[in-house]
């Protein structure tokens, strides 16, 4: 009896959430299956048709070619245009169907954006090399502004842009626009580029906004802003394929991305070090020619001194490290004392103390570098910043922090520092200052915890250093690694 009772009171407990579910909008809604896409099985939101007449999403589709397939997923026949055709009555009859069934929580799917197609884009592009012929800057800075408003649009147009051969395209646009500002023979005469700059200002006149900053700069100045666009455009489509870093690795192209460097504002400077970092890296020719450049140097610094964002901080300690580390085996490292007598140890060793996680690893792989040399030790023993901070990092960033906070220490412990008289004295200093800030124990917990085989050897070298004073001295007892989790 009572068994039934409570039998009824479920049922009609179930009818009411049934009812309630009803008038809320909540109850399931089947959805009619030609408005799934094939692939997902999911209501499509930009219903496409390819060649073979199946319609598809556009995201799904256009992700399945990307993997490398050509044929159609349901008829297997092959796809004759790799761009699928908009489906706008089956899109039509979808966002009615939404709409008529909004009291079940469905949304209109919004009227999407025809994406760029590969004919538009190659017809821009094909104009931009027309305009590089003619020596047509202002042509050019339009045509540029295009190409980049496609690209910022949307993740698919980006793709679509960067598949067409933009990034070749302009990168020989900025190489030959860059010949002239730099005095080789180059398609674009000054006094072409003189009447463009005058229309520009003209046209800029209304809002006191003058593209130049004098006429003293000559024709380098007057084309900054075609320049600076094409840089912009470019760090939308990183990383670049390699003819387009061979044209931008070119000496004429560096010289104008250090000219921004030194006097562009801030977006000019970003986009410049940017573009630099992912045309130079690891390419032993394009280092050295970066090198020669006068200002270059002093220009990367400068970026480390007055960081614009974190990325810009990065990528120049990127281009430092490989620029340090290409010239290392050399005895008398010229690259290295250069950065040296610039004060960037002394801003590394800041960097390190207020930076997050990434810029403090860079500059701590950066300033290993630069102890390579004496005259980089040199300056690490003068700064009183050096101990406390490599010791304070050793297990606290991450395990590369450590690594390399540890390979300084051992650099600077194994390193004679020769006074006026020849006397070893100097070394002896720095060690035992170390063992005073607590190295001792930090070392000793990482043996614990474990490390790299390199790492473990100059933890051991180190703690044998440290041992010999540790009788004699009151140490630190340092509490950083107090909460530290033990793989045992």
């Amino acid at each position: 009896m009572i068994l039934s009772w409570r039998r009824r009171r479920a049922a009609r407990g179930a009818g009411k959430t049934r009812d309630m579910a009803d008038r809320n909008g909540v109850a399931e809604l089947a959805i009619p299956i030609n408005f799934r896409c094939p692939i997902s099985l999911d209501l499509m939101k930009d219903p496409v048709t390819l060649s073979t007449g199946i319609t598809y999403d556009r995201e799904n589709i256009e992700r399945w070619i990307e993997s490398g397939n050509n044929t159609c997923p349901i008829t297997n026949r092959l796809i004759t245009n790799q761009d699928p055709t908009p489906n706008h009555a089956i899109r039509k009859v979808i966002q009615s169907w939404c709409v008529e069934n909004k009291s079940y929580g469905v949304d209109r799917i919004p009227t999407p954006r025809i994406p760029v197609s590969s004919v538009e884009v190659a017809g821009i592009l094909g104009g931009v090399e027309a305009a590089v012929r003619r020596g047509d800057g202002g042509g050019c800075l339009e045509l540029v502004g295009k190409v980049k408003a496609m690209a910022a649009e949307s993740e698919r147009n980006r793709r679509r842009v960067v598949a067409s051969g933009a990034g070749r395209a302009l990168s020989e646009t900025f190489e030959a626009f860059s010949d002239t500002s730099t005095g080789s023979s180059a398609p674009m005469h000054c006094q072409q580029l003189d009447e463009f700059v005058f229309f520009e200002e003209q046209r800029n006149l209304g809002t006191e906004e003058l593209w130049f900053s004098s006429p003293s700069e000559g024709c380098f100045s007057k084309k900054s802003p075609l320049l600076g666009e094409i840089l912009s455009t470019l760090t939308l489509m990183l990383p670049l394929d390699e003819e387009a870093k061979s044209r931008l690795g070119s000496f004429s192209s560096l010289n104008s991305m250090v000219w921004f460097l030194q006097n562009g504002d801030l977006s000019g400077r970003r986009t410049a070090i940017l573009v630099m970092k992912d045309v130079v890296s690891l390419d032993q020719e394009k280092l050295d020619a970066l090198i020669k450049i006068e200002g270059a140097m002093e220009a990367l610094v400068k970026l480390v001194r007055e960081p614009i964002c974190v990325q810009t901080t990065k990528a120049s300690l990127s281009i430092v490290y490989n620029m340090v580390a290409s010239s290392m085996p050399s005895p008398n490292n010229d690259v290295a004392r250069k950065f040296v007598d610039m004060g960037l140890v002394s801003l590394l060793l800041e960097t390190v103390v207020g930076s997050e996680r990434g810029v403090s690893e860079l500059a701590l792989v950066v300033l290993d570098e630069l102890c390579g040399c004496d005259e980089g030790r040199e300056k690490a023993y003068d700064n009183a910043l050096t101990v406390p901070v490599l010791v304070k990092k050793i297990l606290r960033v991450s395990d590369l922090a450590t690594e390399f906070s540890v390979s300084v220490l051992w650099k600077l412990s194994k390193s004679e520092r020769k006074g006026e008289e020849g006397g070893g004295e100097g070394s002896d200093v720095f060690v035992v200052e170390a063992l005073q800030v607590g190295a001792f124990q930090k070392l000793l917990l990482l043996l614990q915890v474990g490390c790299g085989e390199e790492t473990k050897e100059k933890a051991s070298e180190l703690l044998k250093l440290l041992n010999l004073f540790r009788d004699k001295l009151e140490c630190i007892d340092s509490m950083d690694f107090k909460h530290l989790k033990r793989p045992f």
